[in-house]
């Protein structure tokens, strides 16, 4: 080109334009982009549509998206498509910058942030001249405002005809554009075929949408052949691009192994990246992964940290994990008004377990008044429509003044209408019955829904049961029923059933006596901070009753109890020789008093 083609560059545009192309291709923006701009200065359409994209690409000038907007109406006014074509994507993505090296249409299509509020109405006026002038790129756009634009307008019909015109030229977001409006219709096999066909299109054209979504048609078998390790590629494949929704598939792939060898590391990093993009759903898989361990080192404090990003984008589970970490002060500081606000956030987003903790909360005094008003109408409203656990906590709230004036007829009602489907409300009404609390008494009648309750393993219902049965109020009495009951409920941890074992087994019950056993029942007992077996293990010892005396030991265990409001055992207590005065056994144990030995009110309150 030489010195000739300087001088030919001063005066003519076209010439500018193609010896800044030369320049821009050869890596020489800065010296190419002041040609470039003479020849858009000098009116030429191409030139000032090239630095309108100069200024939203960056780089080579600042970006502006204003600047950019400003050079492609000039293009646009011109007939210029692709002007065209970008300027109303840059209206529908609010003026937002996409991909340097992407296609206008891509801005639209990879889902990039706007920079501020849409103007569909510009948008719709440049896509449509685009389409009509028959770019495909401009017809997927025009689509896009007809399906997702404001409700005025769109108009669906309308749209597939331009995805269709627009897939027909093999447009990449034409096909996915087609792809989802055929998806529309309904999930037919015929619908899923057809749309497996176009996405196919796009993904080969890499589209992370469309490689995501057929993922999901290969992992379920929808309108292809299940097949999970193709989904699996196609989400790593859509992951690589930064595609947020395949991120978390593929780090859940590689999570669970799901079509992909095992890789909790590799599955963690991936959620994590989903996650910090605003994926509220993998933010709290990686959340529930350091909660819970096994995998990986459980680490409280950083699961705190995952729950919380997840529940501040409206995640409910999450908000809820966050509000039992305060409860319990796993991974924070322990804080029951914080629990209470994080169970009102996941209740007020829908999780009818939230509902039941938040109540929980406020009956133990956390939380605020509004709480209290709050729960209780939530479970009166979803109890009116017939959900039984709602009827449940609504009867719990009218028992306990929550939210509502106490009324215990009121709460019965609801609690027998719960009954018919939920355990707690089976041992509620059963101990309604038993107390006359709301309705009649009815011993007989209590001991039945006592029975229900108990029957599906409900731990205080089999206490309560048992305790039925030692007295036999409400029908027979039944010791080795009793006992039973009383052993399985302690497998489960509950320490008034151990106490209970070792007083029936100490005698004056329907069951073979066996002191022995009895005092390492006591024992279980009494290290669980049970006050009454404290007491009847220090009387073992003091006296003898499984075999050698230990006065020291019992009177550990009497001042134990002692300090727990048993004041019967100062008695004990005077009966022990001095303390460091050692007694001999008196060889066969001693007989225990009558009544030492029975089981006490205190069976059924100790969990």
């Amino acid at each position: 080109m030489g010195l000739l083609s300087g001088i030919a560059a001063r005066f003519s545009p076209r010439t500018r334009l193609a010896r800044a192309l030369e320049l821009i291709e050869a890596g020489q923006s800065a010296r190419g982009f002041p040609l470039l701009a003479s020849a858009a200065e000098a009116g030429l359409a191409e030139a000032q549509y090239r630095v309108g994209r100069a200024y939203i690409e960056g780089g080579t000038v600042p970006f502006s998206p204003a600047e950019a907007v400003r050079w492609l109406e000039r293009a646009a006014e011109q007939g210029y498509v692709d002007a065209q074509t970008l300027l109303a994507t840059l209206c529908v993505r609010g003026l937002a910058p996409g991909a340097a090296a992407a296609p206008a249409a891509d801005l639209l299509f990879q889902g990039v942030p706007a920079a501020q509020a849409p103007d569909f109405a510009k948008g719709l006026l440049w896509a449509r001249r685009a389409a009509e002038a028959g770019s495909a790129d401009g017809q997927a756009l025009l689509a896009y405002i007809l399906t997702s634009g404001p409700d005025e307008m769109q108009n669906l019909e309308e749209a597939e005809a331009w995805y269709r015109k627009s897939a027909a030229a093999n447009c990449p977001q034409g096909r996915l554009g087609l792809a989802l409006a055929i998806l529309r219709r309904g999930q037919t096999p015929e619908t899923l075929a057809g749309a497996a066909v176009e996405l196919r299109g796009a993904a080969e054209a890499g589209l992370p949408t469309a490689l995501y979504l057929l993922g999901v048609m290969s992992e379920r078998g929808s309108g292809v052949e299940a097949d999970l390790a193709v989904a699996a590629e196609r989400y790593r494949l859509a992951a690589e691009k930064g595609l947020r929704s395949a991120q978390a598939r593929w780090g859940l792939a590689l999570l669970e192994g799901r079509g992909v060898p095992r890789n909790v590391l590799d599955g963690e990093s991936w959620l994590r990246r989903a996650a910090l993009q605003g994926d509220a759903e993998a933010a709290a898989m990686v959340g529930d992964l350091y909660a819970r361990g096994g995998d990986l080192p459980p680490n409280y404090a950083e699961a705190a940290l995952w729950f919380r990003r997840a529940a501040e984008a409206g995640h409910s589970t999450a908000a809820r994990a966050l509000g039992l970490m305060s409860l319990t002060g796993a991974g924070m500081v322990r804080d029951p008004d914080e629990a209470a606000r994080w169970f009102r956030l996941a209740a007020e987003s829908g999780d009818a377990h939230a509902h039941a903790d938040l109540a929980s909360l406020v009956q133990q005094g956390a939380g605020t008044a509004e709480d209290s008003v709050r729960t209780r109408a939530w479970f009166e409203q979803a109890a009116a429509g017939g959900d039984l656990v709602a009827a449940y906590n609504f009867g719990v709230c009218l028992a306990e003044g929550v939210g509502i004036a106490r009324d215990d007829r009121a709460a019965a009602q609801w609690m027998r209408r719960a009954a018919d489907g939920i355990v707690n409300a089976q041992y509620w009404y059963g101990r309604m019955l038993l107390e006359g609390r709301g309705v009649e008494p009815d011993a007989e009648e209590g001991r039945r829904w006592m029975q229900k309750a108990a029957d599906v393993g409900m731990v205080e219902a089999e206490v309560a049961l048992a305790e039925l049965l030692l007295t036999g109020r409400g029908g027979p009495r039944d010791h080795p029923g009793a006992l039973a009951l009383f052993e399985k409920a302690a497998g489960r941890g509950h320490v008034g059933a151990v106490f209970a074992i070792g007083a029936m087994l100490g005698g004056g019950h329907d069951v073979p006596v066996d002191r022995v056993q009895a005092q390492v029942w006591f024992r279980r007992a009494a290290e669980q901070g049970h006050g009454h077996a404290q007491m009847m293990l220090g009387r073992y010892l003091a006296r003898g009753l499984a075999g050698e005396r230990r006065p020291e030991e019992a009177r550990l265990w009497f001042q134990r109890a002692l300090a727990q409001g048993l004041g019967e055992v100062e008695a004990d207590l005077a009966t022990l020789p001095p303390a460091g005065r050692a007694v001999a056994s008196l060889g066969e144990p001693a007989v225990a008093p009558a009544g030492e030995t029975t089981l006490n009110a205190s069976v059924g309150a100790a969990h």
